[in-house]
């Protein structure tokens, strides 16, 4: 047996083990009460969860935490196999087939004898044959709509956002100026409040949406990245939440408002002073 073998066997066998735990844990007769209770959409924050932190493992170059989080990735796609199996709706073994076939498929050059001459070509192969797939005709995938629902299917929301603004924004679905855009995000603002005040959840919701997306479009006029702008907030309360729990002498929660206060911005204060002495270090450095 070649290694390329023994290698493959090891693997069928890894995953038939991690089969047969997740179908223990999912078992009626001595599994686990939480697995039991998810549903495919009780899952989904767990789905997405894990895609994030299996790219961050990626991007780190640790090569045990990407293990570990394409393991986690996997057990979501075993999780619902097991789920959907279980109302008779489809295995594992189907999820697996329709994949291998879909790349024999899309991979014609490889499989089928085509030849090609570039990774455009293939790229552009890969397209028609994808849309012949889904029964889609040349001139609907080139419908503005469609264009923008495969953002929508296939980026996170902030991103898909974005790149449907801009789209829009190519063919003229644009404002005329900056201050349009102010007021219609004034005009959002208050149809928020409103609903906050006067509506159900579900309206609440959509005009949170609403808010969001007006909040995007003054991004995209500014030429500011919504996303990366978010992730910058996100990461400097981390590290002010960081320098509060150093500077405590007991749990966070055992402070009032006041004296958190006190603490984030004693924290804010010391972070910035760090950061004004690492640009004067650049500076310097600049200039030497």
């Amino acid at each position: 047996m070649s290694n390329f073998e023994e290698s493959t066997e090891s693997a069928i066998e890894a995953l038939q083990q991690l089969i047969e735990v997740v179908a223990k844990l999912r078992s009626p007769d001595g599994g686990c009460p939480w697995d039991l209770a998810q549903t495919p959409a009780s899952l989904i924050p767990y789905v997405i969860e894990e895609a994030y932190e299996t790219v961050y493992a990626i991007r780190s170059g640790d090569q045990d935490a990407i293990a570990e989080e394409l393991g986690d990735l996997l057990l979501q796609v075993v999780l619902q196999a097991q789920i959907a199996g279980e109302y008779g709706q489809f295995s594992l073994k189907e999820v697996a087939q329709g994949i291998a076939q879909k790349l024999i498929r899309r991979h014609p050059h490889v499989f089928a004898g085509v030849e090609v001459q570039s990774v455009d070509e293939v790229r552009q192969n890969w397209e028609q044959i994808k849309a012949a797939e889904k029964g889609e005709t040349p001139e609907a995938q080139q419908l503005l709509s469609s264009k923008l629902s495969r953002y929508s299917r296939t980026l996170p929301p902030l991103t898909a956002a974005m790149k449907i603004s801009q789209k829009a924004a190519v063919v003229g679905f644009e404002w005329e100026n900056i201050e349009v855009v102010w007021a219609k995000f004034n005009e959002e603002l208050a149809e928020f409040q409103h609903a906050i005040a006067h509506e159900t959840k579900a309206e609440q919701q959509a005009e949170l949406g609403d808010l969001l997306f007006a909040i995007i479009q003054l991004a995209r006029w500014y030429d500011l990245d919504p996303a990366a702008g978010l992730q910058g907030t996100n990461e400097r309360f981390i590290q002010r939440l960081i320098k509060m729990e150093a500077a405590a002498d007991r749990p966070l929660s055992d402070y009032t408002l006041d004296e958190l206060e006190h603490l984030w911005q004693q924290a804010k204060a010391t972070l910035a002073a760090q950061k004004q002495g690492q640009d004067q270090n650049q500076n310097n450095s600049d200039r030497t």
